[in-house]
């Protein structure tokens, strides 16, 4: 038998903190091989060498079985010797005569015959892998259940090291073995079915033993074998990722069939109710369709309402109702409602103007004038009378105004994708859309008025249209308004700006009175300067603990790049005698002790914020380990959480343990005491080399105060020019930020 003892580097597998990049002329990143493929080469049963000499290692096996055999009969004692291992073999041939007699049902208690010695020799040196690996199978699964549990796997790696001499093999065959049972037990059984492991040495015997390639049957083999159970059939997949979505999904999903259940619900009742009523049988079930769409129109109009209400999806966040409720998923929520808004419109105005106008119109008059005279004035009208009156006006221009905003809000216009000629190409890009939607306020003015002048209602009380947007206007419109009544609270003052190589501008600002956030949150910001109406959001770069607050702003559209423009005027470039790097990790560090407030030098463009508001990213101390990534600008929320971390660090004295153990200790406390996450997993892919320069500080900080290795940090640069490339130089150059 034959083993190849791998390096001992394979039991450190574990997660490093490591930068990978690749780019134009970089080395080519290749996969390390897991230690479990190292530990199970160590597994290959008898490498067969083609020698031509069988017939005469067949003659020496004779000649020995001469010398040792007791009336005819080799023992399992002699075996090992008899084929010509050592004594250091002598365990691992007493497995291997056990197996072989098991293999051909031979009882081998009182030893074997010449013959039958004969037979085991043909299964050892067998030109079949197929047959080898049966022995080698019926060596470790001793019970014959077609199982292997972890400790057969590491007795067989035992035997194996002890009769090949590889004393570093035998040393690591208990964490080999749990590797081996991790890879190929993914349902966490506690054992491995014996084709999984057939499959994969296998594998490992052809592609070694030549050039041969897996075809595409063995290739699903593998995976197969490789995989849980649960999905290895289309069926059992299907099933498994059906209830892991509604597991992972289930907040959303219950929010859904209840928004469904009560627009269903509301549809039918306003269906039954009008087919009930008397004009029913002059429109019939066209006046059902319009009015039942009518009432979830009005439902959802209301509802969209309370998706943009900010502040207080901010504060509901933080209440026991973000257990069952996504609220950072309003959104999506938000785009789901507006479909059912154009559906529930495209209903409401198709039965109306092809059905019910018509029939109105057609009516025999005594018909008309004993049904439906009262609602009309005793006037029966013409197709031109009923679109030019209050509900047909009104009806149009909400048609009009929501078909003009719902299109610029699409992803096409919003994000700039669609290229319309000149005249036309301000309709494209966020301004549009921003615009537009204030369109909506005049929509919901006409939705009032259209829904007051009805021609079949006259009691105002079952006018239910104001009754629906009552409540979720008044709190959108307290929202909107309410800032300006606190004006102070949403002027800050410019500490520092920073304009980064990249197109990142950082603007540091004065903390207004009472301005409370977590990190993860954002904030709305305007610039009088550039636009009086504009608001964009951007995340918090500082941590709660800081004295000041801090946004980085990337330059990705016409309004930041005007931004940066307006703060390069305000801003001198570093002066050449400072070092290099100094500015920028002061200014990015997480502690802000080194700001100056009270040195108005240069005179900043205006800024306005309003907030903050809640993201996802905000509960971050509710769990105990963080998985943070972020894309380039996109690390922003990420950048403050690790600051808020890093703060905590500081504050604690040396006497009070590590950050561990004082996390442990306040792990009762509620969400205000934790200290945080035990560990945090910072992953940051960017493109450009000069974006490390934007958190420099940041990391610089970690490396010195995180002495328990709380934070690991990975970054990652895809693409990288070569030694020698203009471009990498300007980089070089272009390091520092201009500062001011």
């Amino acid at each position: 038998m034959v083993l190849k003892s791998p390096n001992e580097a394979a039991m450190n597998n574990n997660v490093r903190s490591r930068n990978g990049f690749q780019g134009n002329g970089g080395k080519k990143m290749v996969r390390m091989e897991s230690g479990a493929g190292r530990g199970i080469k160590g597994l290959r049963f008898l490498d067969r060498t083609v020698t031509g000499k069988e017939n005469d290692a067949w003659k020496s096996i004779e000649k020995r079985f001469a010398q040792h055999a007791v009336d005819g009969k080799l023992s399992k004692d002699k075996f090992g010797t008899c084929i010509g291992m050592g004594a250091e073999s002598k365990d691992f041939a007493g497995e291997l005569y056990e197996a072989l007699a098991r293999r051909r049902k031979i009882c081998a208690e009182n030893g074997i015959t010449l013959d039958e010695v004969r037979v085991f020799w043909e299964d050892m040196t067998s030109k079949d892998l197929e047959s080898r690996l049966q022995v080698f199978f019926d060596m470790c699964d001793k019970n014959g259940d077609g199982r292997l549990s972890e400790e057969e796997v590491q007795e067989v790696i035992v035997l194996s090291a002890s009769a090949n001499k590889l004393g570093n093999l035998k040393m690591h065959a208990a964490g080999y073995a749990s590797l081996i049972m991790e890879e190929l037990d993914p349902d966490h059984h506690g054992y491995i079915e014996m084709w999984q492991l057939e499959t994969l040495l296998k594998e490992m015997a052809s592609t070694e033993d030549g050039t041969k390639k897996l075809n595409n049957t063995k290739a699903q083999t593998l995976s197969r074998a490789m995989i849980p159970s649960k999905y290895r059939t289309p069926m059992s997949k299907f099933l498994s990722k059906t209830t892991e979505f509604a597991f992972d999904k289930w907040k959303k999903i219950w929010v859904i069939i209840l928004w469904l259940a009560i627009n269903l619900g509301l549809y039918i009742w306003k269906f039954k109710q009008y087919r009930e009523k008397e004009a029913f049988k002059v429109m019939g079930y066209c006046l059902c369709f319009a009015k039942g769409a009518a009432e979830t129109l009005k439902f959802n109009m209301a509802l969209i309402v309370l998706t943009m209400c900010r502040r207080t999806l901010t504060k509901l966040r933080g209440s026991f109702l973000s257990q069952i409720i996504p609220f950072d998923d309003n959104i999506n929520f938000h785009k789901t409602i507006a479909v059912a808004v154009v559906i529930g419109t495209f209903i409401h105005v198709i039965m109306h103007i092809t059905c019910d106008f018509p029939r109105i119109i057609l009516c025999p008059k005594h018909k008309f004038m004993a049904i439906l005279g009262d609602g009309f004035n005793y006037e029966q009208p013409t197709y031109y009378t009923l679109v030019k009156s209050i509900p047909g006006v009104t009806g149009i221009f909400m048609v009009l105004l929501m078909a003009f905003t719902f299109t610029l809000a699409t992803h096409y216009f919003r994000k700039n994708v669609v290229n319309l000629p000149s005249p036309l190409h301000r309709l494209a890009g966020f301004n549009a859309f921003w615009y537009a939607h204030h369109l909506l306020i005049v929509v919901y003015i006409l939705l009032i008025i259209h829904g007051y002048f009805l021609f079949l209602t006259k009691d105002w009380t079952k006018k239910t249209t104001w009754m629906y947007l009552v409540v979720p206007l008044v709190l959108y419109a307290f929202e909107r308004i309410h800032p300006f009544f606190r004006g102070k609270d949403h002027r800050v003052s410019i500490i520092k700006a920073i304009i980064y190589t990249g197109n990142v501008l950082a603007l540091y600002m004065t903390k207004p009175p009472g301005f409370k956030y977590k990190s993860g949150m954002y904030i709305f910001v305007k610039c009088p300067d550039i636009s009086s109406f504009e608001w964009h959001p951007f995340s918090i770069t500082s941590a709660p603990g800081d004295d000041y607050l801090s946004v980085h702003i990337r330059t990705l559209g016409d309004w930041t790049t005007e931004l940066k423009n307006t703060f390069t005027q305000a801003c001198e470039p570093q002066s050449a005698q400072a070092r290099r790097g100094s500015l920028i990790r002061m200014e990015t560090r997480a502690a802000s002790s080194s700001y100056d407030h009270s040195k108005p030098s240069i005179r900043y463009p205006k800024i306005l914020i309003k907030g903050p508001y809640g993201a996802p990213a905000q509960n971050y101390k509710n769990y105990d380990v963080l998985l943070l990534v972020g894309l380039g600008i996109g690390a922003t929320p990420m950048i403050s959480i690790l600051k808020d971390i890093l703060n905590h660090m500081k504050s604690e004295s040396p006497k009070e343990g590590t950050y561990m153990q004082d996390t442990s200790l306040h792990s009762n406390h509620s969400d205000e005491n934790r200290k945080g996450p035990e560990r945090a997993y910072f992953y940051w892919v960017t493109r450009e080399q000069s974006s490390f320069e934007w958190f420099k500080g940041v990391m610089d900080d970690i490396a010195d105060y995180d002495r328990d290795g709380i934070i690991e940090m990975h970054n990652y640069l895809t693409s990288v020019y070569e030694e020698g490339d203009a471009r990498s130089c300007a980089n070089c150059h272009d390091s520092e930020a201009a500062t001011c």
